[in-house]
């Protein structure tokens, strides 16, 4: 079946991974973590449709690796794109170009990739920048819940992982040629 959406790229903290429960090393990288409720689950899911997935993070290489790795859910991730190796940190839109570049996606398509994210002046913002659907996951209380400006609005908001799969499966029904548009 042809797929509207060409990837869906997270976040990590507090998107994948409860922040409050990280075990850190000296060096401030992520020894292990707990996930969000939901979260491997939807990831499996979601590789289960086909979908590429792509982790766009800041922080230590190490955290992701270790913690994904935990849960058995790093060997869903097509591309890991960390900001560390990157040189620059969200909502810097390398960050998001380096991701979709790796997965083949060209500027045309952009339109049709999914940035699930918790933080709205990074993850939203910089997906909005690149022309990505952004995906806001109000789950924890460590985050702005208002938006500072425009680009900092998401086209959609849930609470928890498992609602990435609706909002998918809508994106998916309503697709129309080029960027997709958010549905009411």
């Amino acid at each position: 079946m042809a797929r509207c959406l060409r990837a869906i790229c997270f976040d990590f903290g507090d998107t994948l991974a409860d922040e409050a429960t990280e075990v850190k090393d000296e060096s401030g990288t992520t020894l292990r973590a707990e996930l969000i409720p939901g979260a491997a689950e939807m990831l499996r899911e979601l590789k289960r449709r086909g979908y590429p997935l792509a982790l766009v993070a800041d922080g230590r290489p190490g955290t992701y690796t270790n913690v994904l790795g935990q849960h058995g859910v790093l060997d869903l991730f097509d591309v890991l794109t960390v900001s560390e190796l990157v040189g620059c940190e969200k909502p810097d839109a390398r960050m998001f170009v380096t991701a979709l570049d790796h997965l083949g996606i060209p500027p045309a398509d952009y339109g049709r990739t999914v940035m699930v994210g918790n933080n709205l002046e990074r993850d939203i913002k910089g997906a909005n920048l690149v022309g990505m659907v952004s995906l806001w996951i109000d789950w924890a209380p460590r985050r702005s819940k208002t938006p500072a400006d425009a680009l900092e609005v998401p086209a959609y908001t849930i609470q928890l992982p498992l609602e990435v799969l609706p909002i998918v499966e809508r994106l998916e029904r309503d697709c129309p040629p080029g960027r997709i548009q958010p549905t009411p």
